[in-house]
């Protein structure tokens, strides 16, 4: 979580919380370059250490009347959507005011805060649509719709998002929502496209395996809101992300197969990463399969990689699975894999995130012919120098 994106940032930060807004503003007045955030349970100031100094915050507090306040170092080290959440849920802690805000000893109440802020700015968030492209020839695939927070007090991502939902045990609430509000959105469009007599968009869209379960994604349920929704389940692949384990397999394999007889598609996300692991997705058997994007990225200079995608080309035609690479941005990744076989690829250098489906990217004066490998193997092998041995080690 970003408090407010604050513009003053430096390398080094401090993240001060208090309850008193006399206080809180005359420390936005005695030092300039701190930055102020109002929640509903307070203030937070933050600032660079060397100016949001011990020293200085006591001289602010002799002018102001005993206010009580926590202060802490913000820890750059965390991704920037965990860093500001946990500054402040212990600055909170700190001033000894936890228990009277109903703040718990642990981040999941401000998780929940988080939460609480999100679904009351429910119509300010919008959607995003990131195209899937035929690698071969440019032609679009399918879109996935990208949910997008706004929120402007405390910005974070969406994956902050749906892992404070589970952390917080509400998915579902979160999955429901997203997914009627992408529902209705795609349902706009499709109106749009029918009147200029386009064809309908395929879509594909993001669920936690934990929701899978619930009765409001049931197959036929949900394909009782998909046809409400004026769109067609055969246009609709629904994408099992990565961020929750799944303890037990069985009751999602008859989820897949429920959802994959009314029509949709179904996509394991991340291949490759966290819980995305071969076992799990022979066990699941989907119609696509994407590969993490950390194994896409320098694809072109990693042996190791290529043979990785290579196992993951043959697996999806054993399985009779569309595979596509998430992440593209280089060149010459996108050549290595069109020369892998991978069919389908994702990202920045085929495509961004738009508010409305875009074309994919014109890449054809850099795109060349696929060169045959008939697997990533044989391709190592004739990388390899001959003297080469598979048990030496350096």
């Amino acid at each position: 979580m970003r408090l407010f994106g604050n513009p003053r940032r430096s390398e080094d930060e401090r993240l001060l919380w208090t309850r008193d807004i006399r206080f809180a503003n005359r420390l936005v007045a005695e030092i300039p370059t701190v930055w102020p955030v109002e929640l509903d349970a307070g203030v937070c100031i933050i600032g660079p250490v060397s100016d949001l100094s011990d020293a200085a915050v006591a001289a602010v507090a002799r002018m102001t009347r005993d206010p009580e306040f926590g202060i802490v170092a913000i820890d750059g080290s965390l991704p920037e959507a965990e860093r500001y959440l946990r500054a402040f849920s212990s600055a909170v802690q700190l001033s000894g005011l936890a228990d009277r805000i109903g703040m718990a000893r642990t981040t999941e109440v401000a998780q929940t805060k988080v939460l609480d802020h999100f679904f009351v700015l429910r119509s300010r968030h919008g959607v995003r649509f990131q195209p899937i492209v035929r690698l071969v020839d440019n032609t679009i695939r399918e879109y996935e719709c990208l949910f997008r927070p706004d929120m402007p007090m405390l910005p974070t991502s969406i994956s902050a998002i749906v892992q404070a939902a589970i952390d917080t045990e509400r998915s579902l609430e979160l999955d429901a929502y997203i997914a009627g509000h992408i529902l209705a959105r795609a349902s706009e469009l499709e109106d749009e496209r029918h009147e200029r007599g386009e064809p309908p968009l395929h879509l594909a869209i993001n669920v936690t395996p934990g929701s899978l379960l619930a009765p409001e994604f049931e197959a036929g349920r949900f394909a009782d809101r998909v046809h409400l929704a004026g769109l067609r389940p055969e246009h609709l692949t629904v994408e099992c992300t990565e961020q929750q384990a799944v303890p037990d397999v069985v009751p999602l394999q008859r989820q897949v197969k429920a959802l994959r007889r009314a029509g949709f598609g179904f996509a394991v996300d991340d291949a490759g990463a966290g819980y995305a692991s071969f076992s799990m997705i022979a066990a699941l058997r989907p119609s696509v399969i994407k590969i993490d994007r950390q194994i896409v990225n320098g694809v072109a200079a990693d042996d190791a990689k290529q043979a990785l995608v290579g196992s993951f080309v043959s697996f999806a035609e054993r399985i009779d699975a569309e595979l596509v690479a998430e992440g593209i941005e280089r060149r010459r990744d996108l050549n290595t894999l069109i020369d892998l076989g991978v069919p389908l690829g994702q990202g920045y250098l085929l495509g961004k995130p738009a508010p409305e489906p875009q074309p994919a990217r014109d890449l054809t004066s850099t795109r060349r012919a696929p060169t045959r490998v008939a697997d990533a193997g044989r391709r190592l092998r004739r990388a390899r120098p001959a003297s080469a041995s598979l048990a030496t080690t350096d």
